[in-house]
């Protein structure tokens, strides 16, 4: 019971100089944690920041804005924040169809915040439609998701969807060609990323689940010639994204 209300008291709150900013001009902070003996710039531009989104600020010793975070780098703030706003399929749809070779970013099983906040950011630099995450098995948006997305969760599109099958079949109704990434596949330089593409990382460990693959059109591989058979699913995710920006631009 005890871990259940941390997470929760966890999951309501964001902390980082950029995540922070990113959370207050977003208009989803509640209340502002600031560590009481801090002064700089930082200090004086979140400070109106705040003043201007009628954001409360409490002075609060480094200590306790450890504890508030369960020991994390909080950089002195800490913003008590509405709950994650989900997007809806639709929405990223619909935005999709807005744009010329849309990308929509699937995350099969995800399960490392870190990763998860590394993806959102270069979803975020190279123009991603938006991401679908399963809503059982995987990371959701958490603070430190938030923290390492350096403020990405703000601007990318994010639905949790609760069966990722049935997501499937609805992208491709909606005209989108999906693939997977798979040791064995078309090389990634090869692959024709005209049209509307779904792209499926897989969960770090196991990538991406059976039922899942039986559904993707074409698997693409990053090709390597090292030691190691495998990259980051973050680093993955990041090579293929910047393949399909570098051929829009």
């Amino acid at each position: 019971m005890k871990e259940k209300h941390r997470e929760q008291v966890q999951n309501d709150m964001v902390y980082g100089v950029h995540t922070v900013t990113e959370s207050l001009e977003a208009n989803t902070g509640n209340k502002l944690y600031i560590q009481d003996d801090l002064k700089g710039k930082n200090v004086d531009k979140i400070k109106a920041l705040a003043a201007e989104k009628k954001v409360s600020i409490s002075w609060t010793p480094k200590k306790s804005l450890s504890e508030m975070t369960d020991g994390a780098v909080h950089q002195g703030f800490v913003l008590r924040v509405s709950e994650f706003a989900y997007a809806e399929l639709d929405d990223i749809l619909k935005k999709a169809e807005s744009e010329e070779n849309p990308l929509i970013l699937i995350l099969d099983g995800l399960t490392d915040p870190h990763n998860f906040g590394s993806i959102l950011r270069t979803a975020d630099a190279t123009k991603v439609a938006g991401v679908i995450i399963p809503k059982h098995r995987a990371v959701g948006v958490t603070p430190v998701v938030s923290k390492t997305s350096t403020g990405a969760v703000q601007h990318v599109p994010i639905a949790r969807v609760t069966n990722l099958s049935q997501t499937l079949d609805k992208l491709k109704e909606a005209g989108f060609w999906t693939f997977g990434t798979d040791m064995n596949g078309t090389p990634s330089h090869k692959w024709n990323t005209s049209g509307k593409l779904a792209l499926i990382i897989g969960n770090e460990g196991k990538g991406i689940s059976q039922n899942i693959k039986k559904q993707v059109d074409e698997m693409v591989t990053i090709p390597m010639d090292g030691h190691v058979q495998s990259l980051n699913a973050s680093v993955a995710a990041a090579v293929l994204m910047y393949e399909v920006f570098r051929n829009k631009i």
